[in-house]
């Protein structure tokens, strides 16, 4: 065995017959033939990962000694110190080197340190030409590869940490920028459904979504969307997430992406490579290969070679499917199984969808539910579903967004007594809109509060304009931040029609729009309008949100009919002002109408909102300009004809969908007779399931009070109860008497009284026929320890003694909170009363009135 000193000696001499095949792991081909050796020099610059720098400078930097004994002495101190050191460094490192070359180093993948000091790179040179000179040039190969593989992964941990840890809230850049950890609110996500298109509107999604019974989906936490399915024989490799716009879709994965790249969840994960549409559309027209795209987007990847991927477990995320504006034709693609021939970028997507390119990589896309169909459902194996806020995350949210407790507080208060500003709130960037407007209101000396959609949107555009007026010293006088407003509108109404969310800068030109004359002149499209730039790549523009985008749409009809006389939507020009404006109101309920998928349902009810003279006085005379001024009568006669215009409407809607918009049209434009319109119309026999669910949800989503639900108002059977459930559930008190109800309600009403959350305390049965059978299921609602009903009134119902030990069974229940029970006007006899006794002598029993007469 040759000494240490020889084996320096033979650092820096070629092995004879080395092939130039041998220095292909070093990345460049030195003028030796071999990688160079560190030099004493190198080792003494480099710093080992385990000493700081200043410990280096402390042991090596010490002051003179004019003692020249001492200074031998410390001298020799100091490289015996250095020794021990360089050694343990040295076996660490190989202790390292060894795990990346033993066949179960993926495991061990997680394990490698983020430092790449000199002095490690150093040690991997050493270690190389060792190799080399020992002939084992494939494990030198072998061990450069894998350590390139390392090096590569804890860069691109590094900067997807750095890139996602910090969120813009409301708007990129121009936003607060806050930590992603100090704001995350865990959302409610499903598993479940299918690839196939959804026609709802999103808002429309959301509010049908807030009231669905609980139970019906599966939840399931982002992290574990790719663990084992407990389906035997099914592998979960490519996943599909839906969402509405704003709903949490991308935050979602930053937060996986952030929690991988800090090593708390998905070890197992060696790569994840996040790309999002709106940046590949600036790309569709190029041919590229997967190795090109990637190390296109992340430049550290360059070292990796592309049969690596191959033997590592790669997840590659896709946001923002809706946003594509390339074809995915999954049926004349041809297939693709190499990494590295260049091809366009849709045929590049549809083989790793189809697992023709790397078939172990994970794929996860995500997407608003109209563009879920672009994805064949063959090549998804599981769709889950962002939900938003709960009840209780709404309120965390709020409370992390206004500092103020005693505010928060209130604002949370006004949230919850309106019940569609409440349902909305399910959206985060909503819940954003919503706190920045009354934030603002209960901070100032007006408190005029936003009852509608409309007034909501109104006094948002009126903050941001303002703010924007301060951030950028502007102090401008209105007319200049009033500037870009119509042409924004114009952007918004025309990319509208065409169903698309996000914009390129010829999209802003083709309207007269320039983003930066704008920011100069307000700074308000800074504000609403969100500007990112991709990487290497152009710039891309969307609204915060797309209901910004459907409030500018109507705000630019409104101005142009105010300002120009011209109707946009029939592109109609004719005096006098009063029936243009009926026309316009005409033209949106029937484009409302004529798209199946919601498109311009907001719209119409931003357009109509906007007609009103409150919302018109808010905007500080921005529609009143020019001579065609709207005179209030003519907007009052003009509103009058829409109310009856969108009632016949009512009548003739076919289905629930375009029942419950027309519906929020007629509360936006505030029209008072609405509930004890949709009252007649169901007592006069139109009693479809369409229409009952259309009541439920105008009732559900009305700020009228539900504290008291009469049945009587509508039409008295178990068929109306049993469709109303969901109302009841909102009341403390329901009546319900002289309703004709049978036992087939009783068994709705038990169940409602066992739900957790139950708010009844009031129920007046009495005049129906339910009969024992009647009164024993709801007896058994009443013993649940979820009940919190005090009063009970079933006179005159039809049972018998047989029903007064259920009922005494109640009375002698801990957990009843009985206090009222009238039983009057029933056969019960002298038995019932006597099977009452044991109830009534339980000392459990809370009851203070009882009527048997």
């Amino acid at each position: 065995m040759s000494s240490p000193g020889n084996q320096e000696s033979q650092l820096g001499q070629e092995p004879a017959g080395q092939s130039e095949e041998s220095h292909r792991f070093t990345g460049k081909k030195p003028d030796t033939g071999v990688p160079r050796a560190p030099s004493m020099s190198d080792l003494s610059r480099a710093t080992p990962p385990n000493m700081a720098e200043g410990e280096r400078v402390q042991e090596i930097g010490c002051e003179p000694d004019t003692s020249g004994q001492d200074k031998q002495r410390d001298l020799h101190h100091i490289f015996e110190e250095l020794e021990k050191k360089i050694m343990t460094f040295v076996n660490n490192e190989l202790q390292r080197f060894k795990q990346i070359l033993s066949p179960d180093y993926q495991e061990n993948f997680e394990m490698k340190s983020e430092d790449e000091s000199d002095a490690r790179e150093g040690a991997l040179k050493m270690a190389l030409q060792f190799l080399c000179n020992m002939k084992y040039q494939d494990l030198a190969d072998k061990l450069n590869e894998n350590e390139m593989d390392v090096c590569c992964q804890n860069s691109l941990k590094r900067n997807l940490k750095n890139k996602y840890q910090v969120v813009f809230e409301g708007i990129a850049k121009q936003g607060s920028s806050v930590l992603l950890e100090e704001i995350y609110t865990d959302l409610y996500i499903t598993e479940g459904g299918s690839g196939k298109v959804n026609e709802e509107h999103e808002v429309r999604q959301i509010e049908y979504r807030s009231k669905r019974p609980a139970g019906q989906d599966k939840p399931i936490k982002c992290a574990d969307i790719f663990k084992p399915s407990p389906h035997p024989g099914k592998t979960i490799r490519r996943v599909l997430t839906k969402g509405v716009a704003g709903i949490g879709k991308t935050i979602s994965v930053h937060k996986y992406i952030l929690d991988w790249a800090e090593g708390k969840d998905n070890k197992d994960i060696n790569f994840i490579f996040p790309l999002c549409f709106r940046e590949l559309n600036l790309m569709r027209e190029n041919e590229c290969s997967l190795m090109d795209l990637l190390q296109h987007f992340f430049p550290d990847l360059k070292k990796l070679k592309s049969v690596s991927l191959d033997k590592h477990k790669v997840l590659f995320v896709f946001d923002g499917l809706d946003e594509c504006r390339f074809h995915l034709n999954f049926q004349r693609n041809e297939s693709l199984t190499d990494m590295a021939v260049m091809r366009p970028l849709d045929v590049i997507l549809t083989n790793l969808l189809q697992g023709n390119l790397i078939p172990s990589a994970l794929l996860w896309i995500t997407t608003r539910p109209a563009a879920a169909s672009k994805i064949p459902p063959g090549c998804v194996d599981l769709v889950t579903e962002v939900q938003g806020f709960n009840d209780s995350q709404k309120e965390e949210y709020f409370r992390k967004k206004i500092n103020d407790d005693r505010l928060a507080s209130d604002i949370i208060s006004h949230i919850k007594s309106s019940r569609s500003l409440h349902i909305m709130c399910y959206i985060p960037v909503f819940s954003w809109i919503v706190a920045t407007v009354l934030e603002m209101i209960y901070s100032s000396e007006h408190k005029q509060i936003p009852k509608t959609l409309t007034e909501l949107y109104t006094y948002f555009l009126i903050f941001q304009s303002k703010q924007s007026n301060i951030k950028y010293g502007m102090h401008a006088p209105e007319a200049e931040w009033k500037k870009p407003i119509k042409p924004l509108g114009k952007l918004a109404y025309e990319q509208l029609e065409k169903g698309n969310l996000i914009f390129y800068e010829d999209d802003l030109r083709e309207c007269g729009l320039d983003v930066k004359e704008a920011a100069d002149c307000s700074g308000l499209c800074t504000q609403i309008f969100r500007e990112e730039s991709g990487i290497f790549l152009g710039t891309v523009f969307c609204f915060v949100h797309l209901s910004v985008q459907e409030y500018l749409a109507a705000l630019y009809a409104v101005l142009s009919m105010a300002i120009e006389g011209t109707d946009i939507i029939s592109l109609d020009s004719a005096p006098p002002m009063t029936e243009s404006l009926i026309n316009l109101h005409k033209s949106a309920v029937d484009k409302s109408l004529a798209y199946d998928d919601g498109r311009f349902d907001l719209f119409l009810r931003f357009l109509l909102g906007l007609s009103l003279e409150t919302n018109q006085t808010l905007l500080h005379g921005l529609m009143s300009r020019g001579q065609r001024d709207i005179k209030v009568e003519n907007q009052n006669q003009a509103n009058d004809e829409t109310i009856r215009y969108i009632k016949d409407k009512i009548k003739q809607a076919s289905s629930p969908e375009r029942m419950i918009n027309l519906f929020h049209c007629l509360n936006e434009l505030k029209d008072q007779s609405l509930l004890e319109g949709i009252q007649s119309f169901l007592r006069a026999g139109a009693s479809s399931p369409g229409q009952w669910s259309a009541l439920v949800f105008v009732l559900l989503t009305s700020d009228q009070n539900l504290d008291v639900f009469d049945l009587k108002k509508y039409i008295r059977s178990d068929e109306a109860l049993l469709r109303l459930i969901q109302v009841v559930e909102e009341s403390h008190t329901t009546l319900v008497d002289s309703c004709g109800l049978t036992e087939q309600s009783c068994a709705a009403l038990a169940s409602l009284l066992n739900q957790n959350m139950s708010k009844l305390r009031k129920l007046d049965l009495s005049d129906n026929c339910i009969g024992d059978v009647g009164l024993q299921q709801l007896c058994d609602g009443l013993k649940s320890p979820n009940c919190v009903l005090e009063t009970l009134r079933v006179k005159s119902c039809g049972f018998t003694e047989q029903s007064c030990t259920e009922v005494a069974s109640v009375l002698c229940k801990e957990s009843s909170q009985l206090r009222e029970l009238n039983l009057g006007g029933n056969p019960i006899g002298d038995e019932g009363v006597q099977r009452l006794t044991s109830g009534l002598k339980s000392p459990n029993c809370a009851l203070e009135t009882l009527g048997v007469i």
